[in-house]
């Protein structure tokens, strides 16, 4: 049997210590975020290059790509209304090293589609809101409708000729119409277009008698005098419209119908590099450059928490559910 001496035995109660703290410390899991990101993320937009959730993500992007040292690439996954995006970038590894940036179709393609290849609740957590737009109702100045009032008296004398245009059918700017509808108590029939450009010119071609499309399509042609805006369904006036009235200064209280573009994960993402890319993400939304451009684009600033987006959500999917239901549209 071996025996050691006081020192020996201290010697080497000491040696032992220090060995199983390097293997505590090896074993043991560094913080995920301490490296994080060590390689490029990739930003999912579910849409095409070019509209509008594609520009606020690229704007995003380089803002993120500059302050995480890593690139942020844009990977456009388009097709049916943005679901075929929306399912890859659910089924993605849960790493942080996909985000995916979407815009209102999430909260609003529950209510369109039967069958979807993600659940909004279940296979996301939510980042941040970070911008929001609203709608504009418009009309060829020559028209003779000066006023949203004068839009619905003109609809109630002459019941089934009217007609409205919209970026396409599902869409928030299509909504908003229905919405109005049964608001006004007032009969149009909605015509899709492919796009809120197609559809502003169908109200300058006088196609149609009333635009509802999202407000930076029409912007410049209200400002040039070609087109009228007879109100905004933002919660406030927009800030480089300030003439232009509100839904809901014009008589009908509550009515807030905006598109917005956010940041979501993968679900089971570790909730530190979630706390990492909302803190990053928010403070990117801050920089007078980047909220230059998102001006610039249509939009305004949000830069709302994780809860805010995920509040916004749980309230806006049933809300959605019963308009496409009280406006008898058939989901897909």
């Amino acid at each position: 049997m071996m025996t050691l001496s006081r020192g020996g035995n201290l010697q080497f109660l000491v040696r032992t210590f220090f060995v199983a703290m390097v293997f505590c410390l090896a074993a043991s899991p560094r913080p995920v975020s301490a490296a994080y990101p060590e390689r490029p993320i990739t930003m999912i937009v579910p849409f095409p290059p070019g509209g509008p959730t594609d520009i606020i993500a690229r704007i995003v992007a380089n803002a993120l790509s500059q302050s995480f040292g890593q690139q942020v690439v844009v990977d456009n996954r388009s097709g049916a209304a943005g679901n075929i995006g929306m399912g890859q970038a659910a089924r993605a590894a849960p790493d942080g090293y996909t985000i995916l940036c979407t815009s209102t179709a999430i909260a609003v393609n529950p209510a369109l589609f039967k069958n979807l290849p993600y659940d909004p609740f279940k296979d996301f957590a939510p980042v941040t809101e970070l911008v929001n737009a609203p709608n504009v109702l418009v009309v060829r100045p020559d028209s003779g409708i000066n006023t949203l009032a004068d839009l619905i008296a003109k609809a109630k004398a002459a019941p089934g000729t009217f007609n409205y245009a919209s970026p396409g059918a599902g869409t928030k700017s299509h909504l908003t119409g229905e919405l109005l509808k049964i608001r006004a108590d007032i009969q149009m029939q909605h015509v899709p277009y492919r796009g809120a450009g197609p559809a502003v010119q169908a109200v300058l071609s006088r196609t149609v008698q009333l635009g509802s499309v999202a407000l930076a399509a029409a912007e410049s042609l209200i400002k040039s005098g070609e087109l009228r805006a007879l109100a905004v369904t933002g919660e406030s006036r927009w800030f480089s419209l300030p003439e232009v009235p509100t839904m809901i200064e014009s008589g009908f209280p509550g009515f807030v119908s905006d598109t917005f573009n956010a940041l979501f994960v993968p679900a089971k993402t570790p909730p530190d590099i979630v706390a990492r890319l909302v803190k990053e993400s928010r403070a990117a939304m801050q920089r007078a450059d980047v909220r230059e451009q998102v001006r610039r684009a249509g939009f305004e600033i949000v830069a709302g928490t994780p809860d805010q987006l995920a509040a916004r959500l749980a309230a806006e999917i049933p809300s959605v559910r019963e308009l496409v239901a009280r406006a008898g549209i058939k989901p897909e």
